[in-house]
């Protein structure tokens, strides 16, 4: 049995060595731990409800004529009509319960505070189905939602409920302001429940009846062209996910071709067949539904591999000093063999040593991975970093110990093995020509330096392709000025504003806020720019054919005067709107290059006539806009018509943009004193710069960029100090050599040069590996990378130098020390 007090003596006899192999353990096992942690919460983690294991999402992929709203949970192809959710829950099917949700912005205001969260619209059955017990009073049930606009009760969040309420259980029966609707709350969700879309933490749950009162002028229930709920279910016991998809796709069937077909309109024979023939798709639901699991899953593999072949260079690392401390106790294990131990009993402790010396390298690592995690919460918009966990959960924890143990294995194993089988009669009588255990291990070691070489390469060339992906992305053309630009976002609509006072409160807060020294011009859209939402419409345009499967579609957004003045996109001809574009007065609309070339406009775009699909060419075109990025700094730019906001009866949020000569950051200090004076419960939202929107729509990339080139780096100055381990022992066990052929002749240079040849020769052999693997690795990853192949020469090249200009580097030392060998001092040398 292998003593841990024993293993503890070894391990500090040398204390320097065994503080470097710790710290690189740390290091590698700390950001394995991390990423494995933020992989963990996004795709490993079942919601926490009854057997979530017999959960599935529902969805109808094919074609959905009329108006389609998706959002966090999926795309379009997921969501159902609510006329449609009603006839399938009443349907017979292999499903216990049938439920619906749907995402919402939600005002919150109680005794005289106003807060700006999110809520869920949910059905009468959404937590039976999910099998939930509450907190505190009772959650929401079917009769809740079994008339429209009928019962206006709401159940809080666990942890909106501790933050906002201290946890007062006297909370229940009490009434929460929502989006100016007075709910009374009539319970709590239990603690660690925070909804079932991953990246939405809703603090209210509210039945989904009251759509029409949480987004005012909304009525869509009984229309079976609007899609815009999302649907997950619970499968009877023993009834498989293939059997309930045949016995769901019954009834649908039934309704598609009975019902709804009939409602279809200028839809070709084609187009209606493949309507005819949709059926809905059953897939496992474990995991809740969320776009960010199949967003994240390759961005996440690839950090999880490259944090993965850290933790192999740092155990290449540990395994070059192991073998070069064994050679100092190699009179040690012949001694304890000659005295009646047996192998098996040594290997057995230098091994206990490796895994103690894993362990507190594990130990460490778990500093190592909450800084990691902090790093990464930074990288991230504050409602994308909400998914970042904290700290490391069980199963995280394991995988920590897990590693720990593997790489304690990994690294002692041949050490180990190599050590206990010394010549007993040589070692003895101390006449080891090679006491580092010969050609075997001096082979063994090169073979882990060059392996290091390789796999830093293949990192190096890796984070070089993101680097430049980032680059190509920030040199985008956005098509307007993002500098000296600040936004925010008010919503009075949520806090029950009618629509004129919603018009006149726009109208003061474009009065106060150009009024603030420094501003130059302020106006608003709609829908924000960069922050990928996306609004869009068919449309009709004059002179240009419609009719059956023709792509009519085009995006829009609605606009204050002076938009596009204050956001630098030039109006390449006609006019841009002004204070005269109201309500009674001619329909007018702006377009972007994009949609005139669709339209086949071309430049004489101004004076035609558009209007909605199949209906009166009512809206006269007046201006030509320059292309500029509408929801996406990285997506192409789409056909865009913009239409005057004042001329919207039924326009209740805006996203005001402040164009100003001043830093941009003092202009932000002073949005909510002047919001505060025009209404101080209506909260400001998203304020910010429009550099940093622009920053955040491309976060994915900036997060893959630094975390890649971090531990780029740090892989990098591992195999340095690995490849100087290696060329400084082998310097050390061949001094009698050295000191040989300096005495038959051989200078100093000569010397450098041999010691310098082996660095080149194993710089080209993992070199060479490495940049195979990089190769392969872009061409996988290549969704990650913007505007770029799998393989970029320059970032080849550039690599490939670094490389090994540290290479050189890190032998040149050893060389020169080759190099000085007294040879009298060296023949004597043992």
């Amino acid at each position: 049995m292998p003593s841990p007090k024993l293993a503890f003596r070894a391990l500090f006899k040398s204390p320097f060595v065994t503080l470097v192999a710790i710290v690189s353990l740390a290091l590698g096992i700390g950001a394995n731990s991390a990423i494995f942690s933020l992989f963990n919460r996004m795709l490993l983690r079942p919601l926490p409800v009854a057997a979530p294991e017999r959960l599935v999402n529902l969805a109808a992929p094919g074609p959905n004529p009329g108006s389609q709203s998706c959002t966090t949970p999926g795309d379009c192809h997921s969501v159902f009509s609510y006329p449609m959710f009603r006839d399938l829950q009443k349907a017979g099917t292999g499903f216990s319960g049938i439920a619906a949700h749907r995402p919402f912005g939600a005002n919150l205001a109680f005794r005289g505070q106003t807060f700006a969260g999110r809520g869920l619209l949910v059905s009468g059955g959404y937590f039976p189905v999910l099998g939930l017990q509450p907190a505190a009073g009772r959650l929401l049930a079917p009769g809740d939602d079994d008339a429209i606009g009928a019962h206006f009760v709401t159940v809080l969040s666990c942890a909106y409920w501790q933050r906002r309420f201290d946890g007062d259980p006297h909370v229940v029966g009490q009434a929460l302001i929502v989006n100016g609707q007075p709910l009374t709350i009539v319970g709590v969700a239990p603690q660690g429940f925070e909804g079932t879309t991953l990246g939405l933490e809703p603090q209210v749950f509210v039945p989904i009846s009251l759509r029409g009162q949480m987004v005012p002028g909304w009525n869509q229930f009984d229309n079976r062209r609007s899609y815009w709920i999302y649907l997950f279910a619970r499968l009877e016991p023993g009834v498989s996910i293939e059997q309930a998809r045949t016995a769901v796709n019954v009834p649908y069937h039934a309704i598609i071709n009975d019902v709804e077909a009939s409602l279809q309109t200028g839809m070709s024979d084609e187009t209606m067949k493949r309507f005819r023939a949709k059926t809905v798709t059953v897939t496992e639901g474990w995991r809740g539904q969320s776009n960010l699991h199949r967003g994240a899953r390759t961005p996440l593999l690839f950090l999880l591999g490259i944090t993965g072949v850290v933790v192999l260079i740092a155990c290449a690392n540990i395994a070059n000093l192991l073998l070069a401390r064994a050679a100092t106790r190699t009179t040690e294990m012949a001694v304890r063999l000659s005295l009646g131990a047996s192998r098996r009993q040594l290997v057995a402790q230098l091994l206990a040593e490796s895994c103690l010396l894993a362990a507190l390298g594990g130990a460490a690592g778990l500093l190592v991975a909450r800084w990691t995690l902090g790093l990464l919460a930074s990288l991230l918009p504050a409602e994308q970093a909400i998914v970042v966990p904290a700290g490391l959960d069980a199963r995280a924890l394991v995988f920590t110990a897990a590693l720990a143990l593997a790489t304690g294995l990994l690294f002692g194993l041949f050490p180990a093995l190599h050590s206990t089988r010394p010549d007993l009669a040589v070692t003895l009588k101390n006449q080891a020509g090679q006491p580092g255990g010969g050609r075997g291990a001096a082979r063994f070691r090169t073979a882990l330096a060059t392996s290091q070489i390789a796999l830093s390469m293949a990192l190096l060339i890796a984070a070089g392709l993101l680097t430049r992906s980032l680059l190509n992305v920030s040199q985008v053309d956005l098509g307007l000025k993002t500098d000296h630009l600040v936004i925010f976002s008010v919503s009075p609509w949520l806090n029950g504003y009618k629509p004129e006072q919603s018009r006149a409160f726009f109208a003061r807060v474009e009065e106060e806020v150009a009024a603030v020294p420094g501003v130059t011009s302020v106006s608003a859209s709609m829908v924000p720019l960069l922050a990928d939402e996306s609004w869009g419409n068919d449309v009709s345009v004059e002179g240009f054919p419609g009719g059956p499967d023709v792509d009519m579609n085009s995006r829009y957004n609605e606009v204050e005067p002076r938009y596009f003045r204050t956001m630098g996109i030039p109006v390449l001809s006609g006019r841009d709107f002004t204070e005269a574009d109201t309500l009674g007065a001619p329909k007018v609309a702006i377009v972007n290059e994009a949609f005139a070339k669709k339209f086949n406009l071309g430049r004489e775009a101004v004076g035609k006539r558009m209007g909605g699909r199949g209906r009166d060419l009512d809206i006269e075109i007046v201006g030509l806009v320059r292309n500029a990025r509408y929801n996406n700094v990285k997506s192409p730019v789409p056909p865009l018509f913009v239409l005057p906001s004042r001329q919207d009866d039924d326009l209740g949020f805006l996203t005001f943009y402040v164009r100003t000569a001043l830093d941009p950051e003092q202009v932000l200090g002073t949005i909510p004193a002047v919001m505060r004076r025009l209404d101080a419960n209506l909260p400001v939202e998203d304020l910010k710069t429009m550099d940093a929107q622009v920053r955040e729509n491309v976060f994915l990339d900036r997060m893959l960029t630094t975390l890649a080139a971090a531990f780029a780096a740090l892989a990098t100055l591992l195999a340095a100090i690995g490849l100087y381990g290696v060329l400084a022992y082998t310097v050390t066990q061949r001094t009698r050599e050295f000191g040989l052929r300096m005495a038959l002749g051989a200078d100093g240079p000569r010397l450098r040069r041999m010691v310098m040849a082996k660095v080149g020769w194993m710089t080209l052999v993992g070199g060479t590996i490495g940049v195979a693997c990089a190769v392969a690795l872009g061409r996988t990853a290549r969704s990650l990378l913007y505007e770029m192949q799998g393989a970029d020469p320059v970032v080849i090249a550039g690599s490939v130098v670094l490389l090994a200009l540290i290479a050189l580097g890190a032998g040149f030392v050893p060389a020169l020390r080759a190099s000085r060998i007294d040879p009298m001092r060296a023949l004597r040398y043992e």
